[in-house]
């Protein structure tokens, strides 16, 4: 498995696959085609808080990361977010979570805490997550959106 940063070329493969992965049952919230668009164009620009990695098998698309950075005064320090992971069906159960979240920890060495969302039902991630050092945590998780999403 290769990880690479995400780039303008993978623009068309990554929205297809972030509109599987935000139509899917994995998400409570099904943004709209124009956010997948933001969200892609932030992940490859000089945005200084979201970037995209692009998961490759043999020089074939395999899925697609994002992650973006925050400060918890929690922890004193950089808190990494994964904001999204997704594998294409025929490449999911090879260990490329288990890669990924090693691959962030050397690439994001600053980083005092990692953080993902996870839907409790979705018991083959929750486990895959586990494996990676990955717990459930005790917070519950409060939202206040702000700004409509006209596509939906």
């Amino acid at each position: 498995m290769n990880i690479r940063k995400m780039n303008n070329n993978d623009r068309e493969e990554v929205l297809n696959m972030m509109r599987i992965f935000y139509d899917s049952p994995a998400l409570i919230h099904k943004s709209s085609n124009q956010v997948l668009l933001r969200d892609f164009e932030a992940a490859v620009s000089d945005m200084p808080l979201l970037w995209g990695y692009i998961f490759e098998k043999e020089e074939k698309t395999a899925g697609y990361a994002m992650v973006s950075l925050n400060y918890t005064t929690e922890y004193g320090g950089i808190c990494v977010w994964v904001e999204d992971l997704y594998l294409k069906e025929k490449y999911r159960h090879q260990g490329f979570s288990k890669d990924f979240f090693k691959f962030i920890e050397k690439e994001y060495p600053e980083a005092v805490r990692f953080k993902l969302e996870v839907e409790m039902e979705n018991e083959k991630a929750v486990a895959a997550y586990k494996k990676s050092g990955y717990q459930i945590s005790d917070y519950y998780l409060m939202t206040k959106e702000m700004e409509k999403d006209e596509e939906n």
